[in-house]
């Protein structure tokens, strides 16, 4: 009997020291995180050469581990050293998903909460091709983004990714890509899978971080790459409407980056001029950060 399932693309995992080839088990049936959900994980990628923002992502990793009551063990510099020595092992032209994680093997109190001192980590990369800028379709899910008293919305938890899954899962059930989901109080919080940004009159808009969805790392660096070009960019709370009437409508989110949403409900639209050119900004500064 093998305890490994086999991996979908090829893949690389680091843990405890040593590179294993494949889907290596590591997660046995009393392992905290396998029944009580103790683990954060964070995504960077790499495409063309280049992992741009790959520092930042290993810092949130850290960061997320602290929110959820876990002891990070690697610093974020050896996270970054660490990938770089795991890309060496691909063939160099595939995209390759990166993404380290904690997880707590043992629980405390009746064994509820995590122990710290049983954090573990890893770090897993594995080909993953981007989705093609053609763009997606979306409708409005009826689950809505929990809060910070009723999740740890402050960090990228695994356990709060099955509701934005059940949303994804309930649109493509009416014939759409993804789901525009909303906060509590019916605002729009981002897509099941992304950032959503806006583009009214010219204007670029994206929600507001309100404690209810990640504020991501490629969003942030859009609206600095759009800022610096003289685009108007906003945060600010946005309702269902807003994006119904919009002129153009995209996502920005480390899987695939920049891509376009080509229709929300019944209203088809067309890739935008302002996606088009965040897009290419992003792709220009993402080379100009290539490791030598």
């Amino acid at each position: 009997m093998t305890l490994a399932v086999p991996a979908q693309t090829a893949t690389w995992t680091y843990v405890d020291g040593e590179w294993y080839e494949g889907n290596v088990a590591m997660l046995g049936p009393r392992s905290h995180a396998m029944w009580l959900a103790s683990c954060v994980f964070d995504g960077a990628r790499w495409f063309e050469g280049v992992a741009p923002d790959l520092d930042l992502h290993a810092r949130r990793v850290n960061a997320s581990a602290i929110a959820l009551g876990l002891r990070p063990t690697m610093t974020p510099d050896e996270i970054v050293g660490l990938t770089w020595d795991g890309l060496k092992r691909f063939d160099g032209e595939t995209a390759v998903y990166i993404r380290p994680m904690y997880w707590a093997e043992h629980g405390g109190y009746m064994g509820v909460p995590s122990d710290p001192a049983s954090t573990r980590f890893c770090l897993c990369l594995y080909e993953s091709p981007m989705i093609s800028p053609s763009g997606f379709s979306i409708t409005v899910s009826p689950f809505r983004r929990p809060t910070i008293e009723t999740m740890p919305t402050d960090a990228k938890a695994g356990c709060l990714y099955p509701n934005n899954g059940r949303a994804i899962l309930e649109a493509k059930m009416r014939g759409f890509d993804n789901a525009l989901v909303l906060d509590m109080l019916g605002n729009v919080a981002e897509t099941g899978s992304s950032n959503i940004f806006l583009v009214k009159d010219g204007h670029v808009m994206t929600p507001a971080p309100n404690g209810t969805f990640l504020s991501g790392i490629t969003r942030a660096r859009t609206i600095a790459l759009l800022a610096g070009q003289g685009f108007q960019t906003s945060e600010k709370t946005l309702c269902i409407r807003d994006f119904l009437e919009a002129d153009e409508i995209f996502s920005t989110g480390n899987h695939s980056k920049i891509v376009p949403v080509t229709r929300i409900e019944e209203r088809n639209l067309q890739p935008g001029p302002v996606a088009k050119k965040a897009r290419e900004l992003y792709w220009d500064w993402a080379h100009s950060t290539a490791v030598a």
